[in-house]
């Protein structure tokens, strides 16, 4: 019997819950809700539904939270537990392209299978709760909180570079975008101006900034959201261009006191006044540089290593001091940051100072490094210890430049008397001896006393590029309305008018002049605009798709109202959310972009709390099972001999031959051995015939491509949800990258079915004792209740379930098992393992579902044992060991000690010179 039946008690137990209705949750103003309980809201982020279905990766989030919102609910919390679908989004569109099939059918086979499989593994959820993105009911309150930011100012038209596939016909968010191409398809993306929407999010910058601080958030997000908006003090300072004295180059920076070791300028290639100032003998190699720009994305940009750029031939005038320096443009310098103009100190920035490097442009030393500094970077054959010396090495040796000094320091080469242009009077300021705060307040008054600059506060945060060109999203409920000048204005619908749906059409192919595929639909585009009666078109971009993944946590508080987005009294009850659980890799864009509507919603009166997530947890990824690569040498003809370990071997750039020794350059082939090949040798893996010979030995992330991924399916049919459950919980902290393997399973399904034989004996029948329960049996039972109580608290699943696999293997050594001791360890296990507890609760006389059954406690005076195992040492070797009561003091702990077998016999070999006790831990006789 080493199994038990696990799909029999799965499929009736969730038979039994959906017939039951067992987790439905009533809300404020719902029959049947209990006001005395608090409330809890543990929520996932919700999937986009792909074809594929699930792999084994995705249950590890939902299978915590579902252990959280079980033990709460036993804790006596009223538990809001939700589940649906973000679906809409570019797949389902790619594939109506591909196949001509609707994308909403494809979402709503995609959704059929995801809900299945996540009923299959016993999640908790309240599915009368189920919300889909693409509903009409949840579009129409998407579309009427578009309104609300509308209302407010938030939402305007720009025309904005974007990333444009022309092969797909479609705008591509950043992270659609992998090396320059899409990441559907493989397809080139360019940088092009399109008409769009956008969202004033850095209106909320600050707010989104500080809000921060009071979230129990993993630093780590916090750090990455904090470098996303990016918030940087510094100054606008003003450069003239020479020979146009109309136009004004105006740039930020941080560091306005480094002003006099600015030797160059550059431009970002979109930048309006490149065309202009670029002479005569550049114009066209800054126009090729330009188009070669544009072909690249903005993360291919900011990534890029290569400083590249192209001077433009003009000049600036460098307002503290006079000097005329060259102007460049480098894709390098972006747009959509600051002014898209930056003054380059190459001295003291290390990104300017490659571009410099590359180039042969001048770089001036305006801050004096501190003693340390210029010690490590002298050149090593200068032998002093002066300082003014090394300094003057430091300034030789700068002619070969490899590093910048970014830090603070005392100024030098900072007087600009006699540097004034005839424009600007009186221009005799000098920073020379100043450390760096006061030389930044002395810059920054010449400045604004000069009119040349001014304090300013700059963000890295962009306004939200709101619009996709696209079908499968939401309509922008907004009219293009010419007025009676002839100009067209956008003229937004009244919120009664919502939900404007998309029309039904049998092509979903991209127009080919970048607009959606919905402006070519006459009959739908063309309208009379309700306020004026004038003819007008309606907006054919649609919402991208992070528009329903912003405030769907909100929906799912009150799913089925007709009259707004959520009942303020149910909001007020169940925000924030107590738990948010998801992967790392919406720790800036969708986190980000849920706060800020948040707070718009907040301050439009919607919502009571300024923050939508209180606690979050980025589960780690399960990546596929362990690929374990040898490496053998190659002869001339190519053939591959003897062995080669893994330490020694080097990628190369070679196409052909992708592998080399390090040691001495001759050629490598990577090969593949199985599991049985290799066993564990020292820190890694050797081969098993060969064991000094390491191989390379790692996981990767699950994905088609590799022929990695394992369907929870198949799983869930050989082993049982429960197995899966707890396997994916007891693989390591929830929060760390973990690799699979599908024969570890079968240990947790082992412990599985120990814990079902506990309760049942061989011909199923209850198998436990009505009898009393020993002390020692009380306090197992009460250690593992705190234990696994505190880390259910803590998200330490995988030590939670090792305290319960000790509890059982002490179970099954007892004489008899009390009843009064299994029952509660059967609650224990129900929000791991909820189908088997369930079995176990039932057969152990109980009518109704456990998954309201008060949680164990423990009581602190039954933690104590009565007995203590010492061990025993002779000179400080181990030779037994004893038992004695807890309480024991020295005198009885060397008394039982001495009558241990072993160690009597080593105590008769000599005298005891000493003897040491420590109480509840050990003894140690000292023998001559």
């Amino acid at each position: 019997m080493a199994g038990y039946p696990h799909d029999e008690i799965e499929r009736k137990w969730q038979a039994y819950w959906r017939d039951h209705e067992t987790f439905r949750q009533p809300g404020p103003g719902d029959a049947g809700f209990d006001a005395s309980k608090p409330g809890f809201y543990a929520l996932d982020m919700f999937p986009y539904p792909s074809g594929a279905g699930l792999h084994v990766g995705h249950p590890e989030g939902y299978t915590a939270t579902d252990i959280v919102a079980r033990t709460k609910r036993m804790q006596g919390f009223n538990v809001l537990h939700p589940m649906g679908w973000d679906a809409f989004g570019l797949p389902a569109e790619q594939y109506a392209i591909e196949t001509g099939t609707h994308p909403r059918e494809t979402t709503e086979r995609n959704v059929g299978t995801f809900r299945r499989q996540l009923q299959r593994l016993g999640f908790s959820y309240d599915w009368s709760r189920e919300i889909n993105t693409t509903d009409p009911d949840y579009v129409r309150w998407t579309q009427w909180i578009f309104l609300t930011l509308y209302e407010r100012g938030l939402a305007y038209e720009s025309v904005a570079p974007v990333n444009w596939c022309p092969a797909l016909g479609a705008v591509l968010s950043n992270e659609e975008v992998v090396n320059g191409r899409s990441e559907i398809g493989g397809h080139p993306v360019v940088q092009r101006p399109m008409r769009q929407w956008m969202l004033k999010i850095t209106d909320y910058a600050d707010r989104l900034l500080d809000g921060l601080d009071g979230l129990d958030w993993p630093e780590s997000v916090k750090a990455m959201q904090r470098n996303w908006i990016g918030r940087s003090e510094g100054a606008e300072v003003d450069f003239r261009v020479f020979g146009h004295d109309e136009l004004t180059l105006r740039v930020f920076t941080t560091r306005p006191d480094t002003l006099f070791g600015a030797t160059y300028m550059v431009l970002a290639p979109e930048h309006p006044y490149v065309a202009e100032i670029a002479t005569e003998d550049q114009v066209f190699a800054v126009r090729d540089y330009v188009e070669a720009t544009a072909r690249k994305t903005e993360r291919d940009r900011i990534e890029s290593k290569a400083k590249t750029g192209v001077f433009t031939g003009a000049h600036a005038t460098n307002p503290v001091n006079g000097q005329k320096i060259p102007i460049w443009i480098a894709d390098y310098v972006l747009s959509t940051y600051g002014t898209g103009a930056i003054m380059a100190v190459p001295a003291h920035d290390a990104r300017d100072l490659e571009f410099a490097v590359a180039h042969g442009l001048p770089v001036r030393t305006v801050v004096k490094p501190p003693a340390s500094w210029i010690e490590a970077h002298a050149p090593a054959d200068v032998s002093t210890d002066d300082e003014t010396e090394l300094y003057a090495a430091y300034l030789d040796r700068t002619r070969d430049w490899t590093d910048a000094y970014t830090g603070d320091g005392r100024h030098l080469h900072s007087d600009a008397s006699g540097g004034a242009v005839a424009d600007i009077a009186d221009r005799g300021t000098s920073l020379d001896g100043l450390e760096t705060p006061a030389a930044t307040d002395a810059v920054l008054a010449w400045l604004d006393d000069n009119g040349v600059g001014r304090r300013r506060t700059e963000y890295k945060l962009r306004d939200w590029l709101f619009s996709r060109q696209r079908y499968w999203g939401e309509p922008i409920p907004v009219l293009h309305v010419e007025n009676e000048d002839g100009r067209v204005e956008p003229h937004a619908l009244g919120k009664d008018m919502l939900p404007v749906t998309l029309p039904e059409v049998d092509r979903y192919t991209p127009t080919g002049t970048g607009e959606s595929p919905l402006a070519g639909i006459e009959e739908w585009v063309e309208v009379t605009d309700p306020a004026t009666g004038r003819p007008a078109r309606r907006e054919t971009n649609t919402m991208p798709q992070w528009a329903g993944s912003c405030w769907y946590y909100l929906r799912f508080i009150d799913p089925d109202n007709d009259r707004a987005p959520v009942d303020p009294e149910k909001e007020r009850y169940w925000m924030p959310v107590d738990l948010y659980v998801g992967g790392a890799e919406h720790a800036v864009l969708h986190l980000l972009y849920a706060r800020f509507w948040h707070k718009v919603l907040y301050d439009a009166g919607v919502v009571s709390t300024d923050e939508p997530f209180q606690k979050l947890v980025n589960q780690g990824m399960i990546l596929g099972g362990v690929e374990h690569t040898a490496f053998r040498r190659l002869d001339e003809s190519g053939d591959a001999y003897g062995w080669v370990s893994a330490e020694h071997a080097a990628p190369t750039d070679d196409d052909e031959i992708a592998w080399q020794d390090a040691r001495d350059g001759s050629s490598l082939v990577a090969v593949t051995v199985s599991d049985d090949e290799v066993e564990k040798g020292g820190e890694g893996f050797v081969l098993r015939e060969y064991p000094d010979v390491r191989v390379q030995s790692r996981a990767h992330k699950m994905s088609k491509s590799r022929g990695n991924v394992v369907n929870p399916d198949d799983i869930v049919a050989e082993y049982g949800a429960d197995s899966l459950r707890l396997y994916e919980m007891f693989m390591g902290p929830l929060e760390q990258t973990k690799p699979w393997n599908t024969r570890s399973v079968d240990g947790v399904h082992r412990f599985l079915a120990r814990a079902y034989r506990l309760v049942l004996d061989r011909e199923g029948g209850v198998a436990v004792s009505d009898a009393d329960p020993t002390r020692e049996q009380l306090r197992v039972l009460h250690a593992t209740i705190q234990k696994v109580t505190d880390d259910v608290d803590g998200l330490r699943f995988n030590t939670a379930i090792a305290a319960m696999m000790e509890f059982v293997n002490a179970a099954t050594k007892w004489e008899h098992v009390p009843r009064s001791v299994v029952e509660p360890f059967v609650l224990l296990l129900a929000p791991f393992a909820p189908h088997l507890a369930e079995e176990l609760w039932q057969r152990l006389g109980h009518d109704e579902s456990l998954a309201y059954a008060p949680w164990p406690e423990y009581d602190p005076a039954l933690l104590q044992a009565d007995t203590v195992e010492i061990a025993v040492q002779v000179n400080g070797k181990l030779r037994g060991t004893v038992t004695v009561d807890a309480g024991a003091d020295q005198s009885a702990m060397l008394a039982a000690a001495r009558e241990e077998e072993n160690v009597a016999r080593y105590l008769s070999e000599g005298t005891v010179r000493k003897e040491i006790a420590v109480p509840g831990r050990l003894v140690n006789f000292v023998v001559a």
